[in-house]
């Protein structure tokens, strides 16, 4: 299979047009048809439902998308990596991360080696520790940043020691808004948004102690700002880590730790015993000179 052909493909998916995406491939149509009939036809499936005007992916199509998109990801990540062998260290570093105070610490180091090597670039992608191990386990991320508790079987990390306090978001106008700190007693009855992972879940069941089977968890959310929004048209109230939700408009929102409180502790992680690009080595590098 063609890496060049998997390109037209991804193209034609884009623009959901043959002549669209012969235009930006500046090849002719029949010439861009005929590549992909003949991938059709290697795979064995119809990728395309052609209709009117455009085009759609089958369910098949939508399938060697998805690994498409993988593949041109990791050859990208290739050649970036073996440009960060020159003199002037350059190609792409790919971090995976939730939205944690971490990504505080994360900046901080990502400044440092920046202003040492300028033409280094980052790629952030924000999903769940499921998802980001997952990445990293196939090569497309190599960096993970985690919420503890955390499998660290296979990986290197640091370790950030009660980085991130646990909060409930709640609507500014909210009664609950003018307490200084929430309770257990005060979130019993309510319509609850909790974390998806079970892990976390865990976290907040210690804490909740017998009360946690008496919770009415409305939502569960794999991430924070997903969890505000439904806050915001009070539907329940987001009980997570700090995170992103410092940043968040605090005339619609506020957000009060938990009493008695909960930290939890973050690491910064990436795969043990494999061969890293000079650039990826050099930000581990970093990245442990500052837990020194």
């Amino acid at each position: 299979m063609d890496l060049r052909v998997l390109r037209y493909f991804l193209m034609v998916a884009k623009e959901q047009s043959f002549t669209k995406a012969a235009e930006q491939l500046n090849i002719t149509q029949p010439t861009l048809s005929r590549q992909l009939a003949a991938l059709e036809e290697e795979l064995g499936a119809k990728l395309f439902r052609r209709g009117g005007h455009s085009i759609t992916l089958t369910n098949e199509g939508l399938l060697l998308k998805r690994r498409a998109l993988e593949i041109v990801d990791l050859e990208d990540k290739i050649l970036s990596e073996f440009k960060g062998g020159n003199e002037d260290i350059e190609g792409k570093i790919t971090i995976g991360c939730g939205e944690f105070n971490a990504v505080e610490i994360l900046a901080k180091i990502c400044k440092s080696y920046r202003e040492k090597y300028p033409l280094v670039q980052f790629a952030l992608h924000t999903g769940t520790a499921d998802h980001i191990s997952e990445m990293m386990n196939k090569g497309l991320v190599d960096i993970g940043i985690f919420l503890e508790p955390v499998n660290t079987e296979g990986f290197d990390y640091i370790r950030i020691q009660g980085s991130d306090h646990w909060v409930v978001t709640i609507k500014a106008d909210d009664p609950l808004a003018v307490k200084d700190v929430i309770t257990k007693k005060d979130l019993i009855g309510l319509p609850l948004i909790l974390p998806e992972r079970t892990n976390i879940q865990s976290e907040l069941a210690n804490w909740f102690g017998r009360d946690f089977s008496r919770l009415n968890v409305a939502f569960t959310s794999n991430l924070g700002t997903n969890a505000g929004v439904m806050a915001i048209h009070g539907l329940g109230y987001p009980v997570s880590v700090e995170g992103a939700v410092r940043y968040w408009n605090r005339e619609l929102l506020v957000q009060k730790r938990l009493s008695p409180e909960i930290k939890t502790g973050t690491v910064i992680a990436w795969r043990r015993n494999i061969p890293y690009s000079p650039v990826v080595s050099r930000f581990i590098e970093e990245i442990n000179a500052y837990e020194a």
